[in-house]
């Protein structure tokens, strides 16, 4: 029994290291994400959409994986107001995404998503 128990912590100590980590998140968003969309999630009125209790990002967890990954131009509505922008794509890993989006959707009210390394190599096809 010992060692059925023990091999199971063993293998989910492994499975770690391939799953969304929202704590990673939160050091990609603050090198990467932070500028525009501030600390807050808050983002900067008029010019940067806010992720905090953002409609438009709870609404398409996969829109805001293909956001991440190949930008965005034009108009967006969020939370009743028009941003019209362009977001460029991030240099970011299937894993540094996922860890990411992980962390906002936990943060400033969002909708406790979780963004898996299999949903972000989805969406890069």
């Amino acid at each position: 029994m010992k060692n059925y128990i023990l091999g199971i912590a063993l293998i989910g100590l492994s499975l770690k290291g391939f799953s969304q980590d929202a704590t990673k998140g939160k050091g990609v968003y603050t090198k990467t994400c932070i500028a525009c969309h501030q600390a807050t999630g808050a983002g900067i009125p008029g010019a940067f959409p806010p992720l905090a209790k953002s409609d438009y990002l709870n609404a398409d967890v996969n829109r805001a994986i293909k956001q991440v990954i190949k930008g965005s131009n034009g108009t967006i509505t969020v939370n009743g107001k028009k941003f019209t922008g362009a977001m460029p794509p991030q240099a970011l890993s299937d894993q540094q995404i996922a860890d990411v989006l992980t962390y906002v959707y936990a943060s400033w009210g969002n909708s406790k998503k979780s963004v898996t390394v299999a949903m972000v190599k989805a969406q890069r096809k």
